[in-house]
């Protein structure tokens, strides 16, 4: 049995090795060479998997131990008879607590005491949008989210909706939608001249999506113009080779990584690893538990002289700061124009050890029931 894999895809061997013989490229030059003679496909989302690429080939089973499925013509590979499996919310959780990050950033930045008193609006209420959502709400923020394609399915039934444009007037806007080209409901350029000249000096606009959600030149040409929103990209039109002048005019500006802790990308691999040992009829005995290692930052302590929000700041802080991200994207983005797409790649070929909050226990001394709650609500493990 030969899997072809993208080499960036975690614990290939822990999970698949006793399938079959591995064999890593790279998923954005993978090509029909790289493919032709492969059993098992496994990619991630850089990879375009459709009928040129497989057509010919032995492939019958493809996983993309991603959240996002735009890069796999699902319906040619259905009619092909090929088996395909997606890692739907493997990484949510940390692309939440990049959110969470971003926002405990821009409260400071803006001289915010307290970090509830901003509204959040979210843009796509699926798995990421849904999860971050329950956070802040249990964080105590005044959370609404816009979901059209489940607002028309779940009608009355479901939960509550608003529109766009209430979303748009929040403080906080966070795109979490899925990259849908064409229909009532495409996301393709979903924020345009019109919507971004509607957000103002006093908002921040996230995108953790897919970067065609936003129409590059209509942001380049608001962020020109005064009274302009703070902006934070992770994802990016034309990855990886991105606008430059666009990366001069964000504030935090990262490679596509928002999802990138390593629970995140080892749950992913768990999933397909599952997917494909139902499809083969083998038993799945493999978690990702097995795998993790003891994190770097095991223990924050805290005693009753903490003040709560400087004592969060810290925490999430210890566990991912954006800015460094931000500073080894710019660093990379500084090299001759020609060398700038292979270094976005090796930003995320060569990511850090990133854990999520809850791998690191917090020792509260003292301290009061709001600042437990906080900790709680953020995935912290407690010690009291």
């Amino acid at each position: 049995m030969r899997i072809v894999a993208d080499e960036n895809i975690p614990l290939l061997d822990s999970f698949f090795g006793d399938i079959g013989e591995i064999h890593r490229v790279s998923g954005r030059t993978m090509s029909v060479t790289d493919v032709q003679n492969a059993d098992i496909l496994l990619v991630r989302s850089v990879t375009r998997v459709n009928q040129a690429l497989l057509e010919g080939s032995r492939v019958r089973f493809v996983g993309t131990c991603t959240i996002g499925t735009d890069h796999v013509d699902q319906q040619w590979l259905a009619s092909s008879g090929i088996a395909f499996s997606a890692a739907p919310g493997c990484n949510a959780n940390s692309v939440v607590e990049y959110v969470l990050s971003v926002i405990s950033l821009h409260a400071e930045r803006r001289g915010v005491a307290d970090w509830s008193k901003l509204s959040v609006g979210i843009i796509g209420a699926g798995n990421v949008g849904g999860e971050l959502a329950h956070k802040l709400e249990r964080l105590d923020f005044d959370v609404v989210c816009c979901d059209p394609p489940r607002a028309e399915r779940e009608g009355d039934d479901g939960q509550a909706f608003v529109s766009l444009e209430e979303a748009m007037a929040c403080d906080v806007v966070t795109l979490h939608t899925p990259l849908i080209r064409e229909g009532d409901h495409a996301t393709l350029h979903l924020f345009g001249q019109d919507r971004l000249s509607a957000l103002k000096e006093h908002q921040l606009l996230i995108n953790t999506s897919r970067g065609e959600v936003i129409d590059t030149s209509a942001l380049l040409a608001r962020l020109d113009e005064p009274n302009a929103p703070t902006v934070v990209l992770d994802v990016w039109e034309q990855e990886p080779r991105i606008h430059a002048e666009l990366l001069e005019k964000v504030w935090i500006a990262t490679p596509h990584i928002a999802g990138y802790s390593l629970e995140g990308k080892v749950q992913g691999s768990e999933m397909v690893y599952q997917a494909l040992s139902r499809y083969m009829g083998l038993p799945a005995r493999k978690k990702a538990g097995q795998f993790l290692p003891e994190p770097a930052l095991a223990k924050l302590s805290f005693t009753s002289a903490a003040q709560e929000m400087n004592s969060a700041n810290i925490a999430i802080r210890s566990c991912y700061d954006p800015r460094q991200d931000d500073a080894r994207m710019r660093l990379a983005m500084s090299l001759p124009a020609e060398e700038r797409g292979p270094a976005f790649d090796r930003l995320r070929r060569d990511y850090p050890v990133r854990r999520e909050f809850s791998s690191v226990k917090i020792q509260l001394k003292g301290t009061s029931k709001s600042m437990q709650d906080t900790f709680r609500a953020l995935g912290f493990k407690l010690k009291l």
